[in-house]
């Protein structure tokens, strides 16, 4: 797929915009939508056709979207949830039918407290105890919301109800039951879109040091899962920004066969100034090299992001 200019670039953004706008719809009044299950089909429906045009670039919308704003906490965390979880559902080679019931606990996992999980977003002080109190028994409290709705996938309701079980880390992955296996996958995807998404309180992590502190994690508990992550989405995904050795700034354009070394555009020369036009780099094939990740707080010139999106396509184009 290539972006040949800025107004499909804005389109394409667009969509992406309109699906985390729509989740935060259904999201917020569950009980008032009607066919809500339908919606959450529809919604996933959506969110892999996007994904299906080519998932680089998906990704790399998907985490310009995250990291820009916490505007919308709760729906930008949903989405990005159900993203990360459809890729490693596909990675896993899960069936079908956990897929679907994964991705579905995913989008809905915290929708007992979406306005509370937006309000957390934008203030400074520790959760009071009735905040803290809300978020100890959102899962029970989806789970109810969910059934009273009309949901009777009994694999979504239990993995939604387990996501915060840390019972689930225990034993191999693939010997566990479905609602165990999947509640592990969920709770680690939510721990890593917690990580990386901005609040008032505190800037995003980088995605690269998000994704060590989850792989750290999953060494220490001897669990596949961080590596499962890195190989979706690369230790610096589409989308995020790098420090070169060189001093220079690039933004992370596509993945490459190994997880560290994504194909880049670098967009400033070592002195800060921006580059007209972005200059493709595979860092892959050698200097320069990247020195660090960089949180999106950390770039304030205004990205031409559909150049950008072109020379990722062309990388792809000639491998």
């Amino acid at each position: 797929m290539t972006i040949q200019t800025e107004n499909e670039y804005e389109d394409l953004l667009g969509l992406w915009s309109d699906l985390e706008a729509g989740l935060g719809i259904i999201l917020g009044r569950p009980a008032s939508i009607q066919e809500f299950e339908n919606r959450v089909w529809q919604y996933d429906r959506w969110m892999q056709g996007l994904l299906a045009r080519d998932t680089d670039i998906g990704l790399y919308l998907l985490f310009q979207l995250t990291s820009n704003s916490p505007v919308g906490y709760s729906a930008s965390h949903a989405l990005v949830s159900t993203v990360l979880c459809h890729l490693m559902a596909v990675e896993l080679k899960l069936p079908q039918s956990e897929r679907d019931s994964l991705v579905h606990a995913a989008m809905t996992m915290n929708m007992a407290m979406t306005a509370l999980q937006d309000e957390l977003a934008g203030q400074l002080e520790r959760p009071s105890l009735a905040q803290q109190e809300a978020i100890r028994t959102h899962a029970t409290h989806g789970v109810t919301m969910l059934t009273d709705i009309g949901v009777r996938d009994a694999l979504w309701l239990q993995t939604l109800a387990l996501h915060h079980d840390e019972s689930t880390d225990r034993g191999e992955l693939r010997a566990l039951p479905a609602e165990r296996r999947l509640a592990r996958i969920l709770r680690m995807v939510d721990r890593y879109a917690a990580m990386i998404s901005p609040r008032k309180s505190r800037e995003g992590r980088s995605a690269t040091d998000s994704a060590r502190a989850i792989i750290s994690q999953s060494v220490a508990q001897n669990d596949e899962l961080g590596h499962v992550l890195v190989r979706v989405v690369g230790l610096c995904p589409p989308g995020t920004y790098v420090r070169l050795d060189t001093q220079e700034v690039a933004v992370v354009v596509r993945r490459s066969s190994t997880p560290n070394l994504p194909i880049l555009a670098i967009v400033t020369n070592p002195a800060g100034i921006q580059l007209k036009p972005p200059r493709l780099h595979r860092s892959a094939e050698g200097s320069p090299a990247i020195r660090a990740a960089l949180p999106a707080s950390a770039v304030h010139d205004r990205i031409n992001h559909h150049l950008i999106l072109q020379l990722g396509a062309y990388a792809a184009l000639h491998p």
